[in-house]
C-alpha cells in the first residue's frame, strides 16, 4: 500500500480505481512570417472564437455550478479583451514577425508568471487562469478541438468514451476510463474542471493546485471529494490501481491494504449516514415546535470553508475570521489582497449575510510581524480593537477592503474586545475617515451593517448603552466566560473550575439579548456555547436571534431546534438564568 498526502478541500470518501489524466505544456516553435499584419488579423479572429467558446461555458456553468462559480469563465474573456495582455501579443508579432501561437505562449508565460510571484495564495492561483485561455487560444489558432483532449470522463467531446488519455510523460494510460473513476492529475483548468462528467468521476486529486484554486472551489460546489497539492506520482505507476481517497483528512491510498479497506468503508457508511442527516434537514426551516424561529449561521476562518458552510445549508456567515488572513503570512495583506477575499466570500454566499470580524489578533493568536511587546497577561492586553486603534493605518486598510467588498453581497461588519462607548465613537471616526479615502480614490463602496462583538462583562453591562450605537451584537461566549469566572481558557489545570453553564454566563447571556431587543437590533451567540445541544433550549427561550457555530453543527443543531418546545424551558428553565425581580 502506497500512502500520499495533500490538501483536503472538499471533504468525503470516494472508492475506485485511478485515471491519470495528462496534458502536454503550453509551448509553441517560434516561425517567422512574411506578414504579421495577417498574423495580428489571425490572432484577432481567434480571440473572437474562443469568446464565444466561453460563452457557451459560462452558460453551461451556470446551470450546473451556479453563478458565483460560473464568474470564472467572465474572468476568462476579461483576460482576453484585456489591453495589456492583447497588446503584448500583437507587440511581439509585429516587433518580432513571429506566428500568433509563440505569441500568446510568450505572453502566457509573462502574465502567468506576474500572478505567481505574488504574496497572496489567492492571487497566484490566477496564473492557471492565464495558462487556460492562453490554451484555449493556442487550440482555436491550430484548428484543434479541445475535447478531443480530454477523456471519457469529460462531457462533451467527441472521441469515444474508452479513448486514450496522455500521461505527463507522453505514454498512454493502460486503463481506460469506462467506469468511475479517480481523475489524478497534475492540474486541472477551470474549463476542464466544470466539464467533468459527474457519473463519472468519483473524486479529484491534482499535484499543483491550492484550497483557493478554481478547481478546488468547484469540485466543492459539485461535491467531489478533492484534494490538492499531493505528491502522488503522474508517471502511470498508479494508473488503473485501486485507490482511496479521503478528502477531508486529504490522504490518498492505493491498493490499500484489508484493515485501511474496511476502516475507510467504515467511515463512509458513517459519511452516507450524515449525508442522509442533510436531505432530510436541508431546506426546513429552524422553526421550534410551538412557531419560534431562529437564525443558523457558520462560523469560517476563512474563504476555504464557505464550501463546507453552503453544503451544510447555513442561512449565512455569523463569524468570519479575518485574523487568519493575517496569521497565515510574513507580512501585512494589502487592501486589495483583502478586498478580492471578502468579495469572493460575498459573491459566494449569493446575498446571503457574511459578517466579517475584523483583525482579532493577540492573547493566544500572535502574528510575529506586528512587532508586538511581550506582555505578562496578553489577554488583557493589546488585543482585538486595542490594537486596530493604536494602528489606525491597519485598521483604515481593512475596513476600505471591506466597505468596497460589500457592494458585492451582504456583508456586515463586526468589531471585537468592545468594552466601551469611547472606543465605539473612536471606531466610527476612523470609518469616516477610510470613507473619505475611498471618496478621494472615486471608489465605490457600500453601507454595511456594523455591530460588535460583546465578550467582556464590561460591554455586557453596559449593553444597554450599547445597543443604541450599532446594528446588532454578538455574544463570544468563550471570552465572556474567561473573564466572567476569571479562568484562563488556555489553562487546562483550571478545566474543573471552568463552568460554562455557571449562572452568572447565562444570565449575562440573557440580560444582552434583552437589552438588545428593548433597542430593536438582533443578538446572536459565536462561541462555543452556541453548539452546546445542552443549551439550545435555554438560548431559544431567552430569546437568542442567531446561533453560529461551525458548519458540521449546523444540521444536528437544527434537528434539535425542530424538536424544541421552548414554552417548557420557560417555565422549568427560566429561573437559571433570569435573576429575581
Amino acid at each position: 500500500m502506497q500512502v500520499y498526502h495533500g490538501k483536503g478541500v472538499c471533504g468525503g470518501i470516494a472508492m475506485g480505481r485511478v485515471l491519470v489524466y495528462g496534458k502536454k505544456k503550453i509551448q509553441a516553435d517560434q516561425e517567422k512570417v512574411k506578414d504579421p499584419e495577417a498574423e495580428v488579423r489571425r490572432y484577432r479572429e481567434a480571440t473572437d472564437i474562443a469568446l464565444v467558446q466561453l460563452s457557451g461555458l459560462y452558460e453551461k456553468a451556470l446551470q450546473e455550478v451556479g453563478e458565483t462559480n460560473a464568474a470564472i469563465f467572465e474572468i476568462h474573456r476579461m483576460i482576453l479583451e484585456d489591453g495589456g495582455y492583447r497588446k503584448e501579443v500583437e507587440h511581439i508579432i509585429l516587433g518580432q514577425s513571429v506566428n500568433a501561437e509563440y505569441a500568446v505562449v510568450r505572453t502566457a508565460d509573462k502574465f502567468a508568471g506576474m500572478f505567481a510571484a505574488m504574496e497572496d495564495a489567492y492571487m497566484r492561483e490566477r496564473a492557471a487562469d492565464v495558462k487556460d485561455v492562453s490554451e484555449r487560444l493556442l487550440a482555436v489558432l491550430r484548428g484543434e478541438n479541445m475535447s478531443e483532449r480530454q477523456p471519457g470522463v469529460f462531457q462533451g467531446r467527441e472521441v469515444s468514451a474508452s479513448g486514450p488519455v496522455l500521461l505527463q510523460n507522453g505514454k498512454e494510460t493502460s486503463f481506460r476510463a469506462d467506469e468511475p473513476v479517480i481523475l489524478v492529475a497534475e492540474d486541472l483548468a477551470p474549463s476542464e474542471t466544470v466539464q467533468l462528467d459527474r457519473d463519472r468521476v468519483l473524486s479529484l486529486v491534482t499535484v499543483q493546485g491550492s484550497p483557493y484554486s478554481h478547481t478546488a472551489i468547484l469540485a466543492g460546489t459539485m461535491g467531489i471529494p478533492a484534494v490538492v497539492g499531493a505528491g502522488i506520482p503522474l508517471d502511470g505507476s498508479v494508473d488503473g490501481k485501486r485507490g482511496i481517497v479521503d478528502g477531508t483528512a486529504g490522504v490518498i491510498y492505493i491498493d490499500p491494504d484489508e484493515e485501511t479497506e474496511h476502516r475507510m468503508r467504515k467511515a463512509r457508511d458513517a459519511e452516507k449516514e450524515r449525508a442522509e442527516l442533510l436531505r432530510t434537514l436541508k431546506g426546513r426551516q429552524n422553526i421550534t415546535l410551538d412557531g419560534q424561529p431562529i437564525l443558523l449561521y457558520a462560523n469560517i476562518g476563512n474563504i476555504r470553508d464557505l464550501d463546507a458552510a453552503l453544503q451544510n445549508d447555513a442561512g449565512g456567515i455569523g463569524l468570519f475570521r479575518s485574523e487568519f488572513l493575517y496569521l497565515e503570512r510574513e507580512d501585512f495583506p494589502s487592501e486589495e489582497e483583502q478586498f478580492q477575499i471578502y468579495r469572493a466570500a460575498a459573491e459566494a454566499m449569493g446575498g446571503k449575510r457574511v459578517v466579517i470580524r475584523t483583525l482579532d489578533i493577540g492573547a493566544d493568536k500572535e502574528c510575529g510581524y506586528f512587532g508586538m511587546e511581550k506582555e505578562e497577561n496578553p489577554a488583557l492586553g493589546c488585543r482585538a480593537i486595542r490594537i486596530c486603534l493604536t494602528r489606525p493605518e491597519i485598521f483604515k486598510t481593512q475596513i476600505r477592503a471591506l466597505f468596497r467588498a460589500s457592494i458585492y453581497g451582504e456583508i456586515a461588519i463586526m468589531y471585537p474586545m468592545i468594552t466601551g462607548l469611547k472606543e465605539i465613537r473612536r471606531i466610527r471616526e476612523l470609518v469616516e475617515e477610510a470613507k473619505q479615502e475611498l471618496d478621494a480614490r472615486g471608489e465605490a463602496y457600500g453601507n454595511p451593517e456594523q455591530g460588535i462583538m460583546i465578550e467582556t462583562p464590561a460591554a455586557a453591562i453596559i449593553s444597554d448603552l450599547l445597543a443604541g450605537e450599532v446594528d446588532f451584537f454578538s455574544i463570544g461566549t468563550n471570552d465572556l466566560t474567561q473573564y466572567l469566572l476569571a479562568v484562563d481558557r488556555q489553562n487546562s489545570a483550571l478545566d474543573g473550575f471552568r463552568d460554562t453553564y455557571h449562572p452568572a454566563v447565562l444570565r449575562m447571556i440573557h440580560l444582552v439579548v434583552d437589552n438588545a431587543h428593548k433597542a430593536g437590533i438582533r443578538a446572536g451567540i459565536c462561541g462555543e456555547l452556541a453548539a452546546d445541544p445542552a443549551l439550545t433550549g435555554e438560548f431559544l427561550a431567552m430569546g437568542v436571534d442567531e446561533l453560529s457555530v461551525s458548519p458540521g453543527r449546523i444540521l444536528p443543531l437544527r434537528r434539535i431546534i425542530l424538536e424544541t418546545d421552548v414554552s417548557e424551558y420557560r417555565k422549568t428553565r427560566q429561573k437559571e438564568w433570569q435573576p429575581p425581580v
